[in-house]
């Protein structure tokens, strides 16, 4: 982790208008899409006019110039297939797949060119036919394998969900991958209980925060998390009970110190190394997650030295091992959930602790698309505290991309500067007066 090589400077995605290129996979705005049968536009008789949109297109394996700002065109009224409705998509979420996906590692992802991104929310502006529960209109989130960055979304109507009251687009975008991830692993496989501990890596990015603050709505759980020093006092402020920086500690070591018997959960995002400290971390009766290989990133292409250590350093063992240790081993990508009525009870379930106030993604940041190269940086030099939002809408000439931390520095200097300020008029005064 601490070896990782500077990635090369980032080119800005190219604004491209294509109008030979092919249609885009299924997942895409249904531009170029043909009705199926039982299924067709809101307004069919109405004479068809092309719109333009502006998606974020993986044009090829690499850097973040492969990604490429380009402008589509569709039909309106759009012809959906049956079961979909099309979503003007308001923001988007930026996930660790889609910097695996650039360099080809993302196995779900279709070969390029494929538009990127999971996880959005937006406004249904139409509905197929056979579409009841959903209407022209509705503020929804909604998830795809892929083609949600840009600015219209065709998706299958039950992967929608109603944003509640109160929750910006920002937040509803925020909120399916990372907090659906954190909530099955901890309560579907782990089975989370009051009294338990568990160490949670890289807690202060989206799974990491998610995670921790749903292990908040157990009674008396003890939270170890590793992250840079720098974001320790956030993260303690978000429920962390001992931060560990990984950078300049042995976590292994922070952790037995405290807990000599290690712990009850482990979260692992990492792979190879860490795996097999992560099981050795693990008390008897413990279970270990494993859910990515963030080792295997080391910069903007794919590193296959990195690979290969991260592989070479798995952790091997046999069942013999587990029973003779008392210990669990489980593996989890949501990707390959299939059981949409867990997905739905799932989704549901957080929207309520939202509703609640248990819950509430931290948006660390929020993006233009004709910025997306700089989003991926922050993700990649794990620079985030939260989520990394990006938005489809245009990037006005004035506008520059703000963390909520450097809108915070920020305060702390025009406050800084109104004390100087008033203290050098006392000072005036007292001068006057003497």
């Amino acid at each position: 982790m601490s070896g990782e090589e500077a990635p090369t400077q980032q080119q800005e995605p190219e604004q491209v208008k294509q109008p030979d290129e092919p249609p885009p996979p299924a997942a895409d705005a249904a531009a170029e899409a043909k009705p199926e049968s039982g299924s067709s536009s809101p307004a069919a008789d109405e004479e068809e006019k092309p719109v333009s949109y502006r998606a974020l297109v993986l044009t090829g394996y690499g850097g973040y110039d492969k990604i490429k700002l380009q402008v589509k065109s569709m039909k309106m009224p759009p012809q959906l297939k049956a079961g979909e409705v099309l979503v003007r998509v308001k923001a988007c979420g930026l996930n660790f797949a889609e910097l695996l996906g650039k360099q080809g590692l993302y196995e779900l992802l279709p070969s390029p060119p494929v538009t990127l991104g999971m996880e959005g929310s937006g406004v249904i502006e139409a509905v197929a036919e056979d579409v009841t529960d959903r209407k022209v209109g509705d503020r929804v989130i909604a998830m795809n394998r892929h083609g949600m960055w840009q600015e219209l979304a065709a998706v299958p109507a039950n992967r929608t969900f109603p944003i509640p009251d109160g929750m910006s687009f920002e937040e509803a975008a925020a909120l399916p991958i990372n907090y659906m991830t954190a909530y099955m692993m901890l309560f579907e496989m782990a089975n989370l209980r009051p009294g338990k501990s568990v160490l949670i890596h890289m807690a202060a990015g989206g799974v990491g925060i998610a995670a921790t603050q749903l292990c908040q709505t157990v009674q008396d759980v003890t939270i170890f998390g590793t992250a840079s020093a720098s974001k320790h006092e956030t993260i303690s402020q978000g429920g962390v009970t001992h931060p560990i920086d990984y950078r300049t500690k042995d976590y292994v070591t922070e952790i037995r110190n405290i807990s000599p018997k290690g712990v009850d959960i482990v979260l692992d995002p990492l792979g190879g190394a860490d795996t097999q400290k992560c099981f050795s971390l693990l008390k008897p009766l413990g279970m270990l997650i494993v859910f990515g290989a963030a080792n295997c990133v080391t910069g903007q292409k794919k590193n296959l030295l990195a690979m290969a250590k991260t592989w070479y350093n798995q952790l091997t063992l046999n069942t013999l091992k587990l029973m003779q240790t008392n210990k669990a081993i489980s593996g989890f990508h949501l990707g390959y959930i299939q059981d949409q009525e867990l997905f739905e009870r799932t989704l549901l379930a957080l929207l309520e602790l939202y509703r609640q106030g248990k819950i509430k993604p931290r948006i660390d940041s929020s993006y233009h698309f004709e910025e997306v190269a700089e989003a991926m940086k922050r993700m990649h030099d794990r620079q985030n505290i939260g989520k990394i939002i990006l938005l489809p809408e245009p990037k006005k000439t004035e506008e520059k991309p703000k963390s909520n931390a450097e809108a915070a520095e920020n305060v702390e200097k025009n406050e800084a500067a109104v004390s100087e300020k008033k203290e050098e008029a006392t000072e005036e005064v007292k001068a006057e007066e003497d």
